[in-house]
């Protein structure tokens, strides 16, 4: 995958923005660089990484994760993010995720939360609209 483009609309390869995150080769440095891996996980199936960056105390266990069901993905716009920097132990993205259900188009609108943990960013929980 490494010459195509990054399934989070980043506008980078997919070797140049969450590939390094999914391999373990680097950790996200922002909230929003977060959230980006993780729906890039969701578009290529990839339930350890969501594992991995969900915080302990919220998480769901790694069975239910690989037991989601595979949707096709259409696409990411981040909408707004309050916080989450380099220099921040919280922050909020908001974004739209867009899927295929059934031959329809649906609009997945959340407020991610995300706090460091150990120096690393984890998906706490979301608001879901």
């Amino acid at each position: 995958m490494s010459e195509q483009l990054c399934p989070c609309g980043s506008g980078k390869s997919y070797d140049g923005c969450c590939g390094p995150y999914h391999a373990r080769r680097s950790d996200p440095p922002t909230a929003e660089a977060l959230m980006r891996s993780r729906y890039s996980a969701y578009v290529l199936g990839d339930a350890k990484y969501l594992y991995r960056s969900w915080d302990e105390q919220t998480r769901p266990s790694l069975p239910s994760l690989r037991a989601i069901p595979p949707v096709q993905w259409l696409g990411l716009t981040v909408e707004r993010r309050q916080a989450g920097g380099l220099d921040d132990e919280q922050g909020t993205v908001a974004f739209v995720a867009r899927y295929l259900d059934g031959g329809r188009v649906v609009e997945l609108a959340e407020t991610s939360h995300f706090r460091r943990r150990n120096g690393k960013w984890v998906y706490v929980d979301g608001d879901v609209s």
